[in-house]
């Protein structure tokens, strides 16, 4: 734990806590961790990275984005023998109490395996919506290590049992299952590979993408020279002001209704990695503002 009494919310140190009825963001903490299959510890990243909010300029460099409202809640902690459709079912709750209060859900990560309950929500309460997502891995397998829980099987659980349309953005590690899978699906999107060599900054959304989007980043989709703290890195990754202009790309063609950051996995002395987080965060958060 953080030894520190601002750590409770994001942007502690500049802003009180936000009205959760009149706050545009509600960022809801996750730190949950049951399949990490490589480096462990993306159940310290959401507290990290709201420690590190408190070192935020809160002029994003074009205005103050905490002036819409930011409510933290408090943590969705996994209790004693809770199984893992137990702990999302409550995420969801969280996160359609945060929409029925007007509010952008902002969940912060934990694994990635947390995404299918804030999307199931999002899908619940909207209707048909789109999922963008930033990522090194597929994470499209049926079931990994006996799991359909697992992290690596998140966007085949929003594919096969949400049956919502999926953008991938940065794959570069991938399995010989998922790619066929991809495949079969036509699931669109743009490899890491042409991102990087082509520098690539504007995303082209197919023409029938639905209008609202959730966007889930996986923080290995960055390259791991700006992002080395999570659990299974892998080199050839996207850059800061790619992503931030790819980002802007989705918030001018669409409307994106609820986002996450995950599996930061906090490493000593690398204090840099929530703080980047961190400021991802707060960067959509102002993009999200200038569109409303």
């Amino acid at each position: 734990m953080i030894d520190n009494k601002q750590s409770d919310w994001f942007l502690s140190s500049e802003i009180e806590n936000g009205d959760p009825g009149n706050s545009l963001f509600h960022v809801i903490p996750v730190p949950y961790e049951d399949t990490v299959s490589y480096g462990g510890g993306t159940a310290q990243g959401p507290e990290a990275i709201i420690f590190a909010s408190s070192q935020l300029e809160l002029w994003d460099g074009t205005e103050n984005p905490s002036a819409a409202g930011i409510f933290t809640k408090k943590p969705v902690e996994r209790v004693e023998y809770e199984s893992p459709a137990e702990i999302f079912s409550r995420l969801a709750g969280e996160t359609t109490d945060s929409l029925q209060k007007g509010a952008i859900p902002v969940v912060i990560g934990g694994e990635h395996s947390i995404t299918f309950a804030p999307v199931s929500a999002c899908c619940g309460y909207f209707g048909e919506i789109g999922v963008i997502q930033f990522d090194a891995h597929a994470d499209l397998r049926k079931e990994y290590e006996g799991s359909k829980f697992s992290h690596a099987c998140v966007m085949r659980r929003i594919v096969d049992e949400l049956e919502l349309p999926v953008f991938q953005v940065g794959l570069r590690g991938i399995s010989r299952e998922e790619a066929e899978f991809i495949a079969v699906r036509k699931i669109p999107g743009l490899s890491a590979r042409k991102a990087v060599l082509e520098a690539v900054t504007v995303l082209n959304l197919p023409a029938d993408f639905p209008e609202k989007v959730f966007v889930t980043i996986d923080v290995d989709g960055l390259d791991p020279s700006i992002m080395p703290a999570t659990g299974t890195p892998v080199p050839g990754g996207l850059g800061w002001y790619q992503i931030l202009s790819m980002l802007q790309s989705v918030v001018d063609q669409r409307e994106i209704i609820g986002f996450d950051v995950v599996e930061l996995a906090p490493a000593a002395g690398l204090h840099y990695c929530e703080f980047t987080a961190a400021q991802l965060i707060y960067q959509i958060m102002g993009m999200i503002l200038r569109k409303n």
